[in-house]
């Protein structure tokens, strides 16, 4: 059976989305661990709320180039709607966890940098996910 081209993007959408809530789901574990460095958490948050915005993009059918920038991702996603620049921008905050400080004598993540990572993905989740079912939930 031959899929249209919304189911194919759909499921695109999908594989986004699994994707960061992979990366979400492990960023609340390693919080959970005893550490001296919580880097590990500040980057899958950061892995997260891109990904999140990724598929927010696909949705929308944005192209976009391959790129970690929290700030730009949302710029893009501003094309369609304004609100998700607005709403979201305190994410851009991650931005530097999924590059600049990924290498030896980078930076390091207290815990409480690390919740502040993490409540910034997931409120990244919350608003992508209510404008995905929004946006495309009609394409299947």
């Amino acid at each position: 059976m031959r899929r249209t081209r919304a189911q194919v993007v759909l499921e695109f959408i999908r594989e986004w989305l699994r994707k960061a809530e992979a990366d979400l789901r492990a960023a609340e574990y390693l919080l959970a661990l005893e550490q001296d460095d919580y880097f590990a958490v500040a980057f899958h948050a950061q892995q997260a709320a891109e990904k999140f915005l990724k598929a927010l993009l696909v949705c929308y059918q944005i192209p976009f180039p391959k790129t970690h920038d929290i700030q730009r991702l949302l710029q893009l996603a501003a094309t369609m709607d304004a609100s998700v620049e607005q709403e979201l921008s305190t994410a851009a905050f991650l931005t530097p966890f999924g590059v600049e400080f990924r290498y030896p004598g980078g930076e390091t993540a207290s815990r409480e940098v690390a919740q502040r990572c993490l409540q910034e993905a997931e409120r990244v989740r919350d608003g992508v996910l209510r404008r995905v079912r929004n946006a495309c939930s009609g394409e299947g």
